[in-house]
């Protein structure tokens, strides 16, 4: 199995820059094991927005970028307040919230 490379992080640890962009880092108090499968049902979601934009099926294009979301939310990529934000029992209760979503 390879080893995933990690980005690089802003001084503060919130963002990674990628490409000379900053974009909101995975909130690191989310086990590994969560965030592995929050980043599968993630690249799951992302695959069906394509498949569903091919087909040019917008319900289902729309249900597929609801999980993407879903998804980014759990791992602290987007939402309000950011992850470094919240205490531990909401950052906790977001990713375990997420999880219970994606994987009913």
């Amino acid at each position: 199995m390879t080893q995933r490379q990690e980005p690089e992080h802003t001084p503060d640890g919130h963002h990674v820059v990628i490409r000379g962009r900053r974009w909101r880092a995975t909130d690191p108090a989310v086990p590994e094991d969560a965030a592995a499968r929050l980043r599968s049902h993630l690249m799951a979601a992302r695959s069906a927005v394509g498949a569903a934009k091919r087909a040019g099926d917008e319900a289902a294009e729309r249900a597929a970028r609801d999980r993407v979301h879903a998804a980014k939310v759990a791992l602290g990529e987007r939402g309000a307040p950011p992850w470094w934000e919240q205490s531990d029992a909401e950052r906790r209760r977001r990713w375990k919230d997420g999880l219970r979503h994606l994987d009913a």
